[in-house]
């Protein structure tokens, strides 16, 4: 499975069964802490391997917890959780999940959701858990599990997705291409307990929003 990493950011705590369901399938060999997600971290029951920042939200409390620390000035040119995905990356991670980041500023909620489909992550698979939707980042096949009738959407991100197929949903897609701003793959129903989605270029955002 090689190495999976958790980054954990401030905001709004996803929900507790999501959370331990995630921690089956696929539980962390390092936790990251964004700043603030720090308590996040602790308030989920999670240890904390190393926290990255600027540190003006976390608590003293959560900042003590850290086993490492990088911090970073307060004037920088990137946020505390692009900072903390980098160095998850930087850890030879295999695989990123960021917990959390959902919730408070519309402009922070955009820009956590825009940085998962960065270039810089282009070489890592990485996948979410925000409040109770689960998001994963494709770039060229991701199967998923769920029920039947559960909503899937799927958004491109940072230009058109192309030749995108799906199996295992009530509208397929069959070497259709979804530019820029097409809202085409949004709310989409799983017709079972399995659903995948291809493509040959661009970046697509496939979410289940609820459980």
């Amino acid at each position: 499975m090689g190495l999976c990493v958790w980054v954990v950011a401030g905001g709004e705590p996803p929900g507790v069964e999501r959370l331990e369901a995630l921690r089956e399938s696929s539980p962390p060999d390092l936790v990251v802490a964004a700043d603030s997600g720090a308590d996040v971290a602790l308030s989920l029951g999670l240890r904390v391997d190393m926290i990255v920042g600027d540190f003006d939200s976390v608590s003293p409390q959560a900042l003590a917890a850290a086993s490492r620390q990088r911090r970073h000035p307060v004037d920088k040119d990137a946020t505390d959780l692009d900072l903390a995905l980098r160095d998850a990356r930087d850890s030879g991670a295999d695989r990123i999940t960021l917990i959390g980041g959902f919730g408070g500023r519309l402009d922070h909620l955009l820009a956590n959701v825009a940085i998962l489909g960065s270039d810089d992550l282009s070489d890592v698979a990485v996948d979410a858990l925000m409040g109770e939707a689960r998001l994963w980042v494709v770039r060229r096949r991701q199967e998923i599990a769920g029920s039947r009738g559960q909503t899937v959407s799927l958004i491109p991100l940072g230009g058109s997705a192309l030749d995108v197929q799906t199996s295992g949903l009530r509208w397929a897609l069959r070497g259709e291409t979804l530019p820029t701003g097409s809202t085409r793959g949004v709310s989409n129903e799983m017709t079972g307990e399995k659903a995948a989605v291809s493509l040959s270029a661009g970046v697509l955002l496939l979410i289940q929003p609820s459980p």
